[in-house]
């Protein structure tokens, strides 16, 4: 398991109902919002809840990590004492967080204390289930260093075997009404257009254009957060949700999600070792594959297909196992398939962001006495004729006929159409993008 969703949430105590005495229904879109986003999460059922903050410890040199084993926390800043919560802090994954970013500072204080811009979505999220929770602040480090805060996020989330998810709590400009908590200046209501855009197209790159001097005018607090939120989301697959915005108390309320659409182990595999194969004319060191349950599966013929914009670009395999285990049979055909297609010139680095990729893996072959135990769809099929071999994958475009897989089986194998051949078929499990 990994990351399975991320979320951009507000944090105004007045949407509960305690504090807020009726105000609440004024921003009732965010609650709306937020009761959308408690049943997503409720339906993940995730291990553990990832929360950056912009209101926990502001460090100039790092990032506060909360590493208690308990966090509790209430609303005595807000007049409400009594409205107040106790709940666990995964303290494993804070430490394997520090072990890959050195800008991680570890705060161990017994119970750990925590600030509204955690209480407000625990409070929503809570009504659903009880998470363990890893709790974090903003730094005056670069907006990079929070980008690659949230990439080592997402990478110690992949090593953790957990379900995680991570919310970016922040709001937007607080400049949007005269009567607002610090007036109004026209730049607010710009920034937050733009930042609105960018939650619902899920375009994170975009932040990097923002106008410093727009930014620092708009009076934010959640801007940092979506930078680790980027880093997070990184060359991951998601479908982004702008699900409300309103400011009518002058401060902006965002409340977007992107759930991630999960990798294919497999293919997974096959693309990063291409990719770092292409880059470097080296093969992917198994210190850096995170999927190490493939290195334990026994080996089978495996193929892997590259296609670019619809057009095969390379295609290689094995019909039986070569190599010791399943992970190392993916990894040296992925390799073959871009570099050493002698039907193709190797795959260069532009062609990378373009490839379609799928990993077939191959069931043991068995003869059969006649081409009427074929199915196109189902069977591929191997010809063989002495020391000649050709093999043909099943359910391909433009393979309509039995007859069609056989000639052009035998044409890869350099075999007459009209030679008697042995005929074996298979099956396959296929994986792609």
């Amino acid at each position: 398991m990994s990351m399975l969703a991320a979320f951009a949430l507000p944090h105004p105590p007045i949407a509960i109902e305690k504090i807020g005495r009726g105000e609440e229904r004024n921003i009732q879109s965010t609650i709306d919002a937020y009761h959308q986003i408690s049943k997503i999460i409720a339906d993940i059922q995730p291990d553990t809840i990832i929360i950056s903050s912009p209101h926990a410890p502001y460090l100039r040199d790092g990032f506060f990590v909360g590493s208690s084993e308990k966090a509790n926390g209430d609303f005595s800043r807000f007049n409400h004492p009594e409205i107040s919560y106790s709940f666990d802090v995964d303290k494993e994954f804070a430490i394997a967080l520090r072990e890959v970013n050195d800008h991680v500072r570890l705060y161990d204080s017994g119970d750990l204390g925590v600030d509204h811009g955690v209480l407000v979505p625990l409070e929503f999220i809570h009504q659903q289930g009880s998470y363990h929770w890893v709790i974090l602040g903003i730094s005056t480090l670069s907006k990079e260093e929070h980008r690659q805060l949230g990439i080592d996020i997402l990478s110690v989330s992949e090593k953790s075997g957990k379900k995680i998810v991570f919310i970016a709590s922040g709001d937007l400009s607080h400049r949007l009404k005269h009567d607002g908590p610090y007036g109004y200046i026209k730049e607010g209501a710009i920034f937050d257009k733009k930042i609105t855009d960018i939650l619902a197209s899920g375009r994170f790159e975009l932040l990097d254009s923002l106008d410093a001097e727009l930014c620092e005018k708009a009076g934010e607090c959640g801007l940092l957060g979506l930078h680790v939120l980027s880093g997070v989301l990184k060359n991951q697959t998601y479908v982004s949700q702008l699900i409300s915005y309103e400011g009518p108390f002058g401060v902006g309320y965002a409340v977007a999600s992107y759930i991630l659409k999960q990798k294919d182990p497999y293919v997974d595999l096959a693309r990063r070792t291409i990719e770092h194969y292409v880059k470097k004319r080296e093969m992917l060191k198994i210190e850096e594959n995170d999927n190490n349950s493939l290195l334990s599966q026994s080996s089978s013929g495996v193929f892997v297909s590259i296609h670019r914009q619809g057009r095969l670009r390379g295609c290689i395999g094995t019909i039986e196992p070569v190599r010791k285990n399943l992970g190392f049979e993916i990894m040296f055909n992925a390799v073959a398939a871009c570099a050493r297609d002698p039907r193709f010139y190797p795959v260069s680095v532009s062609e990378l962001k373009d490839l379609d990729i799928s990993v077939d893996i191959l069931t043991e072959p068995k003869k059969i006495s006649s081409k009427s135990e074929l199915d196109v769809k189902r069977f591929g099929v191997i010809v063989v004729a002495g020391s000649r071999r050709g093999l043909l994958l099943p359910d391909l475009d433009g393979i309509d006929s039995v007859d069609q897989q056989i000639q052009i089986a035998k044409r890869k194998a350099g075999i007459e159409m009209d030679e008697k051949v042995e005929l074996y078929r298979f099956e396959v499990v296929r994986h792609h993008d």
